[in-house]
């Protein structure tokens, strides 16, 4: 995805994050956008080689994500490109459709291209946010989401910061829980399983930290 006809946020000012703890948000910020940016990369579409080497070499830590984070550094160090390729084609293209279907739509009334990708463009178009170039896939692909809440987050998009938490409770929050859990569970996963723990993990934390500063 990408910004166009409005200037990107470049200062404390503008995205509200001044003041005596700037820093440690922004800190936790950085955090939560590399997650979703990370989710995005490795579901947009095949991870090639350097990326699975570059997600090798990710640290986990004690916390549900850190641990989700840490067996995907370790299923991207034992795992073999060409296994990974044939794995992203069952679960996400297959003959015909793959396991899983990665679209809002889908998995909130059952049926691709309906409602809620309406509902999304619009919120696209009110922000300012395009398609970025030579990507097909509907808006509403889990991966489109995560790389727009990544910018969100991460202030790449010339908005107001409360966008964010509109952004995810209507466009997330209903069904990418039930996704992330279903590639954990899907018969073809295996590199992609811990993919699926991360994601859920980001899900509910996103969802209660929203939920307490309502």
């Amino acid at each position: 995805m990408q910004e166009t006809g409005r200037s990107r946020l470049t200062t404390s000012a503008d995205t509200g994050r001044d003041g005596p703890h700037a820093g440690e948000r922004d800190e936790l910020d950085l955090a939560r956008a590399r997650h979703w940016q990370l989710l995005g990369l490795l579901l947009r579409a095949t991870p090639d080689a350097p990326t699975l080497a570059l997600v090798a070499g990710l640290e986990g830590d004690a916390s549900p994500l850190g641990a989700a984070r840490g067996a995907l550094a370790a299923a991207a160090g034992a795992a073999d490109p060409g296994a990974v390729e044939r794995e992203y084609h069952h679960l996400f293209i297959g003959v015909g459709r793959g396991e899983l279907l990665p679209y809002a739509s889908y998995y909130r009334t059952g049926f691709l291209n309906d409602k809620p990708l309406a509902s999304l463009r619009a919120d696209l178009a009110r922000l300012h946010i395009e398609r970025a170039p030579g990507h097909s896939d509907p808006e509403d692909h889990i991966a489109s989401l995560a790389e727009v809440m990544a910018g969100l987050i991460a202030g790449d998009f010339a908005v107001a910061p409360q966008e964010q938490q509109h952004f995810f409770t209507r466009h997330l929050e209903p069904w990418a829980g039930r996704f992330f859990a279903d590639l954990e569970s899907a018969e073809a996963a295996s590199f992609f399983r811990p993919v699926g723990s991360l994601g859920r993990q980001l899900v509910e934390i996103e969802a209660t930290a929203y939920t307490l500063a309502a």
